[in-house]
Formats: C-alpha cells, structure tokens, sequence
C-alpha cells in the first residue's frame, strides 16, 4: 500500500512543484513506482513532467467533479515506474464548485484509495494555499513534507503552517504525520542560510530532512526541457540532493515499518512551533546584514526551485 505525502507550504516559490517533479522521479529510480498528483491550477508540475498544455486532455479537475474514472487520467511520465495524473486550470473551478458539495474535503481521499495498492509513493503537489484542493490533499494523505526556503520571511511561516496542520489533525486527518521539513535553496556561501538551517535543526530537531536542496542552475532549467533534473544532468548538484533525498524518505519508511511507528512529528517541535519558528526567526533577522548577494547562478537556481 503506497504512502501517500503531501508536499504543501501556503507560502509560494519555496520548491514545492521542484519537490515533487525531482522526488517523485528519484523514488521511481530506486525501484518505488510512484504516482504524482498535480493537485495545482497552475499545472506546472504537469509541463514540468513534458507534458505540455492540452485542453482535451482528461485531468485531476474530471476525477474530482465529473466522476471519470481515475485510471483513465493517469499518464505514463516517461520516467520508468513513474506515472502522474495531470493538471490544468479548471481546477480553479474545483475549488469553488466542492463548497456545496458532500464530503467535500475527502473526494480526492477516495479517489487515491482506489490505486493506491498499486504504487509504492503517492506525492502531492500542493497550491500555495489552504484552499478546497489542499484541504482534499491533506485528507488523503498519511504525511506531509514541508519546504522551506532558507530566507528570514520563510521561517515567519513555519508556526502558521504547523499550526494549521495541528487543527488539521484535530478535525480533517487525525494520523496526518509529518514526513519532515525540507531546506530548499540553500547557499552555503551565505551566512543567512547557514543561520536558518541551523535554527530549524535546533529547534525542530529529527523532523528537518539531513538532505538540503542547494541553488542550482541545472534545476532551473530541467523543466524548460519537461523532465527531471537526474535526466537533464545527473552530475548536477541539484540532482544528486534529490536522488539523495529519495533515499532518506525510503530509509525512513524502513524504519517507520521495522519499529511500527510514525516518525516523530509531534510534542515539543510542533506543539512549540510558534515560539520556536518566531525565535528562529529573530536569530536569522540577526545575520541577514552579515550575508553575500547571490550570483547568476544563485538566482538561476532560485527560479528553478521556486516553480509552484
């Protein structure tokens, strides 16, 4: 039975689509069929994946409201043991059309339930924002990986989201865990993205992935070409950190089986998130003057990480 993880952050340009586009196709290498859902109007993790915009093409936006059959919307990625169900625009009516509707955040629950003996990870690609589509994303999944650009306004919504997520569990998604937190856009020649890396660890200990996701060129430009970065330069520093980042959430998983329990993702680090994420913050406010400007390179890797 696959693992179903939503990859959310209500803040935009943090690495969401990068996530899943990279993640996904890192898991599908070391031999975990995998399914994306690009579960955002915006479809880019769609064109990123090479499939360009279609409007007859079937969509997540026909599973959720018109009832076709979700096998008939999955799409062969052309990434072996990797599959996506595509998006497109008019799942910006979804959002509007579910209010009325009857169980109206579990409709995409019960969509996944129907394949998901099939495949090993289910990602999903998450708006940026605590819409109908995220709530749906949400309910259907066991965990959620959160990521988090290593810039000082990034940490000022680290207690907002867990936050919502706590209520969440409360009301929508009770086992609803936390798969961890995730650094994205990291530049190690900046003393402000030292400084928030090291805050998140103190604080949020276990849950902050070892693998971070660096600035990288190659990251920006992988989804111009419609495929993964590991396809587009396998030797690229952006490609190696996914790759990397597949096999902790895989060894994760191992452990979580092999002790029977969920990773630690409750208590002091969520339960303290908005004096932990505000005292982070300030620490981080208290280097910013101390770091370097990016270059070409820094920015180009900005853009690339920052696709939502």
């Amino acid at each position: 039975m696959a693992r179903v993880i939503a990859i959310t952050n209500q803040k935009g340009g943090v690495g969401k689509t990068t996530t899943a586009v990279n993640l996904g196709a890192s898991l599908a290498a070391s031999e975990q069929h995998t399914l994306v859902i690009d579960c955002d109007p915006q479809g880019n993790t769609t064109s990123a994946l090479g499939f360009p915009k279609d409007p007859a093409r079937r969509t997540l936006y026909q599973a959720l409201m018109l009832d076709e059959p979700i096998e008939r919307i999955i799409l062969d990625a052309q990434v072996e043991g990797l599959d996506l169900i595509p998006s497109d625009k008019n799942l910006v009516g979804a959002a509007v059309e579910l209010v009325n509707l009857e169980n109206r955040e579990y409709r995409l629950k019960a969509l996944v339930a129907g394949i998901q003996a099939r495949y090993n990870y289910v990602l999903i690609d998450c708006p940026p924002s605590l819409d109908l589509l995220t709530l749906n994303a949400l309910a259907a999944s066991d965990s959620v990986l959160v990521p988090i650009q290593c810039e000082y306004l990034a940490l000022e919504g680290v207690s907002e989201l867990l936050d919502t997520l706590m209520r969440l569990r409360r009301t929508i998604n009770p086992s609803l865990a936390i798969e961890g937190i995730l650094l994205t856009m990291y530049d190690d020649r900046t003393t402000l993205s030292k400084q928030v890396a090291a805050d998140l660890r103190s604080f949020f200990g276990a849950q902050v992935f070892e693998t971070v996701i660096p600035r990288n060129v190659r990251l920006a430009e992988a989804p111009s070409h419609g495929m993964p970065v590991m396809f587009y330069d396998i030797h690229s520093k952006g490609a190696e950190s996914y790759i990397q980042l597949a096999k902790e959430v895989i060894a994760n998983a191992q452990k979580r089986v092999g002790q029977g329990i969920e990773r630690a993702d409750s208590g002091a680090g969520a339960g303290s998130s908005g004096t932990s994420a505000s005292a982070a913050a300030a620490g981080a406010g208290s280097v910013g003057s101390a770091s370097t400007s990016d270059d070409g390179g820094g920015n180009g890797g900005s853009s690339g990480s920052g696709t939502v």
